[in-house]
């Protein structure tokens, strides 16, 4: 089955409602962490807290995203995301009030860890949907679902490019305050459609009865879980050296252009892995993308101009999400049938710890290095990545390709609406 094909088949048997909510109710969380710091240092005048609320948003979200996968697949999605948006959507519209109020800067750090903590990850919940609606296509799904996992790995990039790029456009053409509304308003409506989609009875289908017993974190996934931690540091350290770097040529405006520009590379990368051959198993995939993180990363040393940094990081963009894909789809593999919510949610939340170590390391390094500084240790994170995903093989080997099933729970489910 071509590329095309199996994304056609896939949006047949999600329908495109599902499709389309899935999508944008992730753009919230890709609007909310910028959004809060503009938002806060704006109408505070302190950048000091303004990201102390954007970094409590985040690493919130990094610790309360798992914990709610957990309770997702033990009690169904629909209820615990239909909770977490009506409670996010609130915490990010308190985060508007608090900081145009006098409160204590406490207050309004904790605004946003709560909007933080409570805003669902969407993306890494619509992963565990695919399998329960691809369960009837017999011999066909595993590579239904490699297509799956491709697509929510480019979704998940061109959300993390569009929302920043929503998010500016509202703030140009009205207030940060205007943009987190919206952004909220986004969560209401969506994120809620997300957790009342016919999809959302899919995955609670007797899973517990199957493997409730069967540990999570084992060896294999805490690799995982740190391989998703140093592209955490990739993204964070590329942000702030970007951001300097632009800065330093009087050009701070198009830093967030050539960040988006990751994305654009990472997305086109994330469609044509459903197109890779079944040969190419996921472990050796992952170290392929890793060796790639660490070779087309160290350009970055030598970049001293923003049109070359635009060119070094929209090619850096090619690996990242063949690399993330990659390492969500053995998570898959990994985790117990009753604990895929959990796996994927602690998957996410290692990106976000790392992007936090990412950003905190590399500013300081810039205070001292400028720039380079700052990408030395997007480097770093390339040359780990790469040391732990050799080191890995065969522990990843054995969880096993793209031909192979992973493992089902007993029980059946009924067939997806199409709605």
């Amino acid at each position: 089955m071509s590329p095309i094909a199996s994304y056609r088949r896939l949006f047949t048997l999600a329908g495109p409602l599902y499709v389309a909510v899935a999508f944008i109710g992730r753009l919230p969380l890709a609007m909310s962490q910028m959004g809060a710091l503009l938002l806060v240092s704006g109408s505070t005048g302190s950048y000091g807290l303004g990201g102390a609320a954007a970094g409590a948003l985040a690493v919130a979200n990094a610790i309360g995203a798992p914990v709610a996968g957990a309770l997702a697949d033990r009690v169904g999605q629909r209820p615990v995301v239909l909770v977490q948006s009506l409670l996010g959507g609130a915490g990010l519209l308190l985060l508007v009030m608090t900081s145009h109020a006098d409160v204590a800067p406490g207050l309004v750090i904790a605004s946003a860890g709560l909007a933080g903590a409570a805003m669902p990850q969407i993306g890494p919940l619509a992963r565990v949907r695919w399998r329960p609606i691809t369960r009837a296509q017999g011999p066909r799904q595993p590579r239904l679902m490699e297509a799956a996992f491709s697509y929510e790995g480019a979704a998940d990039e061109a959300s993390f490019v569009l929302g920043p790029a929503l998010l500016g456009l509202l703030v140009v053409l009205a207030s940060p305050s205007l943009a987190i509304v919206v952004a909220a308003t986004v969560l209401l409506v969506f994120g809620c459609a997300f957790a009342l989609h016919p999809t959302a009875r899919l995955t609670h289908a007797h899973r517990a009865a199957v493997d409730g017993g069967a540990r999570l974190v084992t060896g294999t996934f805490v690799v995982l879980a740190v391989a998703q931690l140093l592209i955490g540091v990739v993204f964070g350290s590329i942000q702030t050296g970007t951001t300097v770097l632009a800065t330093q040529a009087g050009q701070a405006g198009v830093a967030g252009l050539v960040h988006a520009s990751l994305g654009v590379g990472s997305v086109i990368a994330g469609l044509a892995v459903a197109g890779l051959p079944s040969r190419f198993g996921y472990a050796p995939r992952v170290l392929v993308a890793a060796v790639g993180l660490a070779l087309l990363s160290s350009p970055l040393l030598v970049t001293d101009s923003v049109p070359v940094l635009f060119a070094v990081v929209l090619v850096l963009g090619f690996v990242v999400a063949p690399y993330m894909i990659s390492v969500f789809m053995l998570g898959e593999r990994a985790a117990p049938p009753s604990k895929v919510g959990a796996a994927m949610t602690l998957l996410a939340g290692a990106t976000g710890i790392g992007y936090a170590i990412g950003s905190g390391v590399a500013g300081r390094l810039a205070d001292v290095h400028g720039h380079l500084g700052a990408f030395s240790v997007t480097v770093a994170a390339g040359v780990g990545a790469a040391l732990l995903a050799l080191l890995a093989q065969p522990a990843l080997r054995r969880l096993g390709g793209p031909d192979a099933l992973a493992p089902e729970p007993g029980a059946e489910v009924p067939a997806p609406a199409t709605s």
